[in-house]
């Protein structure tokens, strides 16, 4: 028996040695599937067309497939070992008969057998994860890239691929959504519970008539507000725009919130439904914020409070579409949020945004062509209809531009464009118009504040001892600084923001960090900085030029500068414009500074000699913008050049000349040469006439005509008196010079010729002529004549 048995275990003995050779993993076959898997790593860090991404990611998967078949061969395995030790059994214990040799080289061998395949299978256990992990953020990057990627074709709408989610949906979809669903079950199943039933109803019946009922309630509380808190003026209509703005998102996200607590008060939510719930309630805010801007921009129910100059007729019929916008967005951005948790398929991903944004792109097709038809029939009815301005007409233009290109860009197949124009101009639109409500409401709010007509005008002018100008200033500067604060900020959140994911909070954080960051000290320039750099040049263009002209304009004529300080002020403001715009734009673009710095030293040379003249001027014209030893309108002369200065600019200054002609002189020459400036600390203009008098005349009755002229001409300035000055005594005569000041050296021109006009004619009146210059002329006379002349001479000598 004992001969049979031992024939037995060793018949297994080789059955089982031949399973093992047929059905064997070996540890370079793992390291083998390390390999490639290092190797797909790779190739995805560098991967940037879906194509490839897609690929990778079936190599991925096929990776995960083998490890896993690796897996189902050593378990068996493993499970065979065991199996084995049992037969072969423990070590005996001390004490005990000793086993024979070759069972204990058994036992040995098969521990060492069952150490090797136990970790060989957690080897392949190990990469089954890794792969399944790396299949999951190739997914994730593909989803990623349809909302960067916006040249990627993922295939018409009117293809059969696109709508294969709804009639052949991927398993893996199906069990991902599955799973989601069953615990969206459990989730509404734990809420009404008996034990939990009535509190779960009270709080969604309390969500439901806060957002039916609280809004109306709170919109004529702050009707309310408005007329009676606030005095009469604009202030009322911009405060009630935002008020209902805020209340709209108050009222509708604090609904959403009762509602959440009705299913995450008695229980935890699982990690999938929490962060399916915080999306859920994020984009619940952007929806309300649609609904709110539009009634507080169309003002339906009240017309006459309309911040917007649009007509009734074009009012209604926009009335429908900000609701409806906001519907679609809640319910495609639910559904985008859902594939995003689940982790479902690019081609459902897809699928979803496609939808999104061929009905918002229709949506936004409607709007235009309602307005349009809105405004045909107003003419038709021989009603008024405004022209456009040219920023409506640029937001009718873009919109339908827009709609159009979103749908072409649908039926070609570039779905990520489509979905990025979607979501940019729902952005754009959020916040341009939250833009124009606050730009609103802190005009009003600090031309009510410092109006003299005011209670807190009239405190502030006691208070203070203040001049009615000083508070129409104050309500300028304050109301331009609160606008550039409100237009830096809306730029940031153009740039930086998104649809969906972006908060007021988020936008403080950003601009945190563009304060405090060493971006001018970065350079990393790519493709999309270049837009983002060109757009941001024609902003800060645009908003320069305006700020020029309204210092220009607006503010610097309401203070006691004079014009020449004024236009100092507003050319220094400006180069110091250009400079952090040009800062700003190299920012955005990306470049750093020391990694120019080599080519910066490569051309040092030629640049300094190139730019030194630029140099100098430039630097030349901030010092006499800053010392101003010469200012626009004085009277200058340099260099034989004598005329005003008209304008100070970077480089050269403008001279007109009397006969307006302009001259342009470097603005080095007026540091480093002599300049005479006429009128500078008010100089007064002196108008000096010489005369010269027969010697037989009477200096005092001249004199006293002289002084009767200057005293009696408008121009001449009592203080200092005008006199008269006896300059020389010639045998030509008598020189009188007559002196008087005027209040301008440019009026002395005139003033003479008036003056002399008028002596002219005093003097005839009192018959006193002027010395008749004499002059000695010689000829040639004749013969005859030269003689008596010779004679005559001779006599005379004798």
């Amino acid at each position: 028996m004992a001969v049979n048995k031992s024939n037995t275990v060793g018949k297994n003995s080789d059955t089982t040695t031949a399973v093992e050779e047929n059905k064997t993993v070996k540890t370079a076959d793992l390291e083998d599937l390390q390999q490639q898997l290092n190797e797909i790593k790779q190739q995805v860090s560098a991967a940037s067309k879906d194509s490839q991404l897609s690929a990778l990611n079936n190599q991925a998967a096929e990776l995960a497939n083998k490890a896993d078949e690796y897996t189902t061969i050593l378990l068996p395995n493993l499970a065979q070992i065991k199996t084995q030790l049992e037969v072969v059994g423990p070590e005996p214990e001390p004490g005990a008969l000793d086993e024979s040799a070759e069972v204990s080289k058994k036992r040995n061998s098969l521990n060492n057998e069952k150490a090797k395949i136990e970790k060989n299978l957690d080897y392949a256990q190990t990469l089954k994860s890794n792969a399944a992990n790396l299949s999951k953020q190739i997914i994730e990057l593909r989803r990623n890239a349809l909302k960067t990627q916006l040249a990627l074709d993922a295939g018409s709408i009117l293809s059969s691929r696109f709508w294969s989610p709804i009639f052949s949906p991927l398993p893996e979809d199906q069990l991902k959504f599955d799973d989601f669903w069953q615990q969206l079950k459990d989730t509404w199943s734990s809420a009404w519970e008996p034990d939990v039933f009535w509190g779960s109803l009270s709080l969604a019946l309390l969500s439901i008539a806060i957002w039916l009922c609280s809004r109306r309630l709170m919109e004529n509380v702050l009707v309310w507000i408005s007329a009676r808190v606030f005095p009469d003026g604009r202030l009322r209509r911009s405060f009630l725009a935002c008020a209902m703005v805020v209340g709209t998102v108050v009222t509708i996200y604090g609904g959403a919130n009762l509602m959440y607590l009705v299913f995450a008060r008695n229980y935890q939510l699982t990690p999938l439904m929490q962060g399916f719930v915080d999306a859920l309630l994020g984009l619940t805010i952007f929806s309300a914020l649609i609904v709110g801007l539009g009634r507080a921009l169309l003002s339906i129910q009240r017309p006459s409070w309309r911040l917007m100059h649009l007509p009734d007729p074009l009012a209604h019929a926009l009335r429908r579409y900000p609701a409806a916008m906001a519907i679609l967005l809640m319910l495609f951005g639910t559904i985008e949020q859902m594939n995003s948790v689940v982790g479902s398929s690019v081609s459902t991903a897809i699928f979803g945004n496609g939808i999104a944004s061929l009905l918002i792109g229709l949506l936004l097709g409607s709007a235009t062509l309602r307005v349009n038809k809105a405004r045909k029939k107003l003419r038709a009815q021989d009603e008024t209809v405004e022209s456009r301005s040219t920023i409506a007409g640029l937001i009718y233009l873009s919109a339908t531009v827009v709609s159009v290109v979103i749908l072409l860009a649908l039926m070609i197949g570039y779905i990520p464009l489509a979905r990025f124009l979607t979501y940019e101009v729902v952005w754009f639109s959020i916040v341009l118009s939250c833009l124009y409500l606050t730009t609103k409401l802190t005009g009003d709010l600090c031309e009510s504040l410092f109006s003299e007509h005011h209670a807190s005008g009239k405190w502030i002018k006691q208070a203070f001892n203040l001049d009615g100008r000083y508070l129409e200033q104050a309500s300028i500067l304050f109301s331009a600084i609160g606008r550039t604060i409100l237009v830096l900020l809306a730029i940031i959140a153009l740039f930086n923001g998104t649809y969906g994911s972006t908060t007021p909070m988020t936008i403080v954080d950003k601009v945190i960090e563009i304060m405090g960051s060493d971006s001018l000290g970065k350079i990393n320039i790519v493709p999309a900085n270049l837009m983002n750099a060109v757009i941001c040049l024609v902003v800060g263009l645009y908003i320069l030029r305006t700020a020029r002209r309204w210092l220009n304009t607006k503010f610097l004529p309401k203070t006691a500068m004079d014009s020449g300080m004024r236009m100092s002020l507003v050319t220094l403001f400006s180069n110091i414009g250009y400079v952090l715009v040009i800062l700003v734009t190299l920012s955005v673009l990306g470049i750093e500074w020391n990694k120019l710095a080599w080519i910066v030293s490569a051309l040092s040379v030629g640049i300094g000699f190139g730019l030194q003249e630029i140099v100098k001027n430039f630097i030349s014209g901030l010092i006499l913008l800053t010392e101003r030893p010469v200012k626009v309108g004085d009277l200058v002369s340099i260099s034989g050049v004598e005329g005003d200065i008209r304008r100070i600019n970077v480089r050269a200054t403008e001279i007109q000349l009397s006969d307006k002609s302009t001259v342009i002189v470097p603005n080095s020459q007026l540091i480093s040469q002599n300049v005479r400036n006429v009128t500078m600390g008010n100089a007064q203009g002196v108008a000096t006439i010489p005369l010269i008098f027969p010697l037989d005349i009477d200096p005092e009755q001249v004199r006293d005509i002289l002084l009767e002229a200057y005293t009696q001409h408008e121009s001449i300035q009592d203080m200092p008196a005008p006199s008269v000055s006896f300059s020389q005594l010639t045998p030509d005569g008598i020189t009188l010079s007559v002196t008087g000041y005027v209040s301008s050296p440019r009026i002395v021109s005139r003033t003479k010729s008036d003056l002399l006009f008028d002596i002219l004619k005093r003097l005839r009146v009192a018959g006193v002529q002027l010395s008749s210059p004499q002059n000695l002329v010689v000829q040639n006379l004749p013969a005859e004549i030269a003689a008596n002349y010779t004679d005559n001479a001779k006599k005379d000598d004798a």
